[in-house]
């Protein structure tokens, strides 16, 4: 035999070396894919869980109702001085006390136009009137 030959108990023996680095790389490949087969059962799951989770919250009576939208302010400046004097008092207040405090002349022609707008507010929900000609803010 020359240097360049094998015999053949050298190519069995690499064939043995190959066949178990072979089997070696097997055994990783199935290692590898029982840990993914794993996570990728985690995954579906969490995934499942979200899905009923949303069905779940989806099915589900709103908690609150819309609120109502809030009513709306004439746009007559007259009417923004009005609720300015309103949420600067600490108490209810009369036709003639909004007049003073809004420095109108004391005269029954602005008292009387100034609780027409105090009923108009009311009747709109943004005053309400406790007692005859006492008007306040409503409470939350």
């Amino acid at each position: 035999m020359t240097g360049g030959e094998l015999t053949l108990g050298a190519v069995l023996v690499r064939l043995e070396e190959r066949e178990r680095e072979i089997a070696t790389q097997v055994e990783e490949a199935r290692e590898q894919i029982a840990q993914l087969t794993a996570q990728l059962d985690e995954l579906g799951r969490a995934a499942e869980e979200i899905r009923i989770t949303r069905k779940t919250l989806l099915e589900l009576p709103d908690p609150a109702p819309p609120s109502p939208p809030a009513p709306k302010l004439p746009e007559h400046p007259a009417y923004q001085q009005i609720m300015a004097v309103f949420a600067a008092a600490d108490a209810p207040l009369r036709a003639r006390q909004v007049c003073e405090a809004m420095d109108m002349e004391i005269a029954p022609n602005n008292i009387n136009n100034t609780r027409l707008k105090l009923k108009r507010l009311t009747e709109r929900g943004i005053l309400t009137e406790n007692e005859q000609g006492l008007f306040t803010l409503p409470r939350p």
